[in-house]
């Protein structure tokens, strides 16, 4: 492995203190300047030199750059640092529109620059073996995805709804998992909070296979649950990223002939196991996968492309909510996108 790449990050926020952490640790990375105005007061940047422009930064000599700044500056800060030659990481969403994001995914694709989007939930150890799992065929046709992502306000978030902070993983890992597009969504949303973006959404959509997909989002509720479900002709796989929990229910397969218990559990029931895997912090095996492509070594990252598909259907997923429709996307797109 080439030893000497040189990074640098942009945003020391909630985020931007962990990619701090890691790439200060990260084997065959330096990390060799942090850019944030508002300075380092609680000491997140690892001892890295603190910069107020990403200007000082290009001047410092970077390989690449994680861009961790607020979504509302990822594509000024993005697009200076494609016209400077510079491969990015860039923090989800790709960018706070869906001309932004396209914006950004001509630039670097146009300069042959490596760059992907901080979708971390790919590189979560339950859904990582969830999706091998599909790939070998292990629950047969595939027939739903349910998804909910709940949990109290954040306060860090500021420029935008439950739906571009929250749903973009949900609506990215749903197309990463089953390698499937999404055909069409529809939303219903909800304002409670106070602030001037959506804190709720509940979406229904179709994947280009015919999958059901249902995603429960918001920001009212005391319980925090990160759960992940797809249901297939086998059984159902089900996991919880909070834990990094995966556990298989199989179809039935054993007759229940106790009367009075059937009448509570069902006919029959299958198998239930949870799978013991291996846990490595997501945010670690993300920065590796982006290292490795960076240095032209094949790595399952999050395109721009891919990144873009996920803002327009956040978008698609807001014009529902507004409008009361269904939001159905032209097959060409699907197919220009992929999952």
């Amino acid at each position: 492995m080439n030893a000497g790449l040189r990074a640098g990050l942009i945003g020391l926020g909630s985020m931007g203190r962990h990619h701090a952490r890691v790439l200060t640790a990260l084997e065959g990375v330096t990390l060799a300047g942090v850019v944030d105005p508002l300075g380092d007061k609680n000491g997140w940047a690892q001892g890295a030199p603190v910069l107020t422009d990403v200007e000082d930064l290009l001047a410092m000599g970077i390989d690449y750059a994680v861009v961790a700044c607020p979504t509302g500056l990822h594509e000024e800060v993005g697009l200076r640092l494609a016209e400077a030659g510079v491969c990015v990481l860039v923090e989800k969403p790709l960018a706070d529109s869906v001309e932004g994001a396209l914006r950004l995914v001509d630039a670097f694709e146009s300069r042959n620059l490596t760059a992907g989007v901080g979708h971390i939930e790919r590189c979560n150890p339950a859904l990582r073996s969830l999706r091998s799992r599909l790939e070998t065929g292990e629950l047969g046709d595939v027939y739903q995805v349910v998804t909910r992502r709940q949990g109290p306000y954040p306060h860090r978030i500021a420029d935008v709804g439950v739906i571009k902070d929250l749903a973009t993983h949900d609506i990215d890992l749903t197309a990463w998992m089953t390698g499937r597009s999404y055909v069409s969504i529809a939303a219903h949303t909800v304002s409670k909070s106070g602030r001037p973006y959506e804190d709720m959404v509940s979406a229904v959509g179709r994947l280009s296979d015919g999958t059901m997909v249902n995603h429960l989002v918001n920001w009212l509720s005391p319980l925090k649950e990160r759960f992940t479900s797809v249901t297939g002709e086998r059984g159902c796989l089900v996991a919880d990223t909070l834990t990094a929990d995966l556990t298989f229910y199989s179809n039935a397969s054993v007759a229940t002939e106790w009367e009075a218990l059937r009448a509570f559990r069902g006919v029959s029931e299958g198998d239930m196991i949870r799978y013991a895997i291996p846990k490595r912090e997501p945010l670690l095996v993300e920065h590796e996968l982006f290292r490795d492509a960076v240095q032209g070594i094949s790595s399952d990252i999050c395109t721009l492309r891919q990144g873009l598909r996920t803002v327009e259907v956040a978008a698609s997923l807001l014009d529902s909510a507004r409008s009361g429709r269904t939001v159905v996307f032209e097959a060409e797109e699907a197919v220009r996108h992929g999952a």
